[in-house]
C-alpha cells in the first residue's frame, strides 16, 4: 500500500506535468518583434549561436522559407504564428517526456535573418535553445 505522502507527490507531479504540457499558449506573448531583442550578431555565421540563460539567439542569410522547412522537420515543433510572406515566424518545440515548450522567433530584416529561441518555465534551460539553432543552421 502507498503512503499517503507518497500519493500526494505522485498527484501533485502529475498535476505540475499536466500544467506544463496543457497550458494554453498566447501566440501574441511570443511573436514579437526581433528588432528590438538581443543585438544580432555582427557577421552572420553558423557558429555565432549566443547562448544566454534561459536561451539563445543568431542571424543567418538563410531565407525564412528555409528555416520555415527546417524547424518544421524537427521532432515536437510546429507553427504558432506567422509566415514567411509575413517576415516573422513563431514556433514552439516540446521536449519529450514532460512537454515543457520552448519559443524560436525567426523574423528577416535588411541584414538576414534573426533567431531567437527561449524557454516559457524556469530561469535556465541548459543550453537546450542553443543546440536547436546549432542543429537548424548546420541544416540550412
Amino acid at each position: 500500500m502507498m503512503k499517503p505522502i507518497s500519493l500526494a507527490v505522485l498527484i501533485a507531479l502529475a498535476g505540475l506535468m499536466a500544467y506544463v504540457r496543457f497550458a494554453p499558449v498566447t501566440a501574441a506573448l511570443w511573436h514579437i518583434d526581433l528588432t528590438s531583442r538581443p543585438a544580432p550578431v555582427t557577421t552572420p555565421s553558423p557558429d555565432r549561436v549566443t547562448q544566454l540563460r534561459n536561451g539563445a539567439y543568431t542571424d543567418t542569410t538563410a531565407s525564412l522559407a528555409r528555416i520555415d522547412a527546417v524547424a518544421l522537420a524537427t521532432p515536437r515543433t510546429r507553427r504558432i504564428a506567422g509566415t514567411s510572406a509575413e517576415g516573422r515566424i513563431t514556433y514552439e518545440t516540446r521536449s519529450l517526456i514532460w512537454g515543457f515548450p520552448d519559443y524560436t522567433t525567426a523574423q528577416s530584416t535588411p541584414q538576414g535573418t534573426l533567431i531567437f529561441a527561449r524557454q516559457r518555465f524556469g530561469g535556465n534551460d541548459w543550453g537546450v535553445n542553443a543546440a536547436r539553432l546549432r542543429d537548424w543552421l548546420a541544416k540550412l
